[in-house]
């Protein structure tokens, strides 16, 4: 399978700090984490689309639909597990209606993308042993909590390269 580009809304220090301790606690637990990849681009986001490759016109949408809408604040709805005998652990985000237009918009114009419509969601482990599961949702917390979020960034995973294409003032 390619390695697939994205496209990626990122939080501002505070939501990136959020994401970062409970990364942090899956590591506690012994448990894949986020903070076990080491790529140049991994950093807390919501992925808005994945594929084999990103035009530049599938960028210039992004940032024409995305880019006006930054910041954004998102609310953090709980957590989520994706998958079978090993799974995703995500937190899920409610997004406004505007914001899942803009990103339907940029999905639908973007060929061979890895999934129809959208989740939005932050990752914290993948491959986490289902039967982890409960200690998992025993040690995250869950209290409300919010997400800003101020950049829209291209991920090139050919080039290793990370490219931010709006940012909010």
């Amino acid at each position: 399978m390619p390695r697939l580009h994205a496209l990626e809304l990122v939080p501002d220090d505070d939501g990136r700090d959020l994401v970062l301790r409970d990364w942090q606690v899956l590591r506690d637990l012994g448990l894949p984490s986020q903070l076990d990849h080491a790529g140049a681009g991994n950093t807390p986001h919501l992925t808005v689309v994945s594929a084999p490759a990103v035009t530049g016109a599938v960028e210039e949408l992004a940032v024409a639909r995305l880019g006006p809408l930054l910041p954004v604040r998102l609310r953090v709805a709980g957590v989520v597990l994706l998958g079978g005998a090993q799974v995703t652990v995500a937190r899920a985000v409610d997004a406004d209606d505007a914001l899942v237009r803009a990103v339907l918009d940029v999905r639908a114009a973007t060929d061979a993308r890895q999934h129809d419509g959208w989740l939005p969601h932050v990752t914290l482990g993948r491959r986490v042993p289902r039967a982890e599961a409960g200690r998992v949702l025993a040690a995250l917390d869950h209290r409300p909590a919010e997400l800003l979020l101020v950049e829209l960034r291209r991920w090139d995973p050919d080039t290793n390269a990370v490219v931010t294409l709006a940012r909010a003032d």
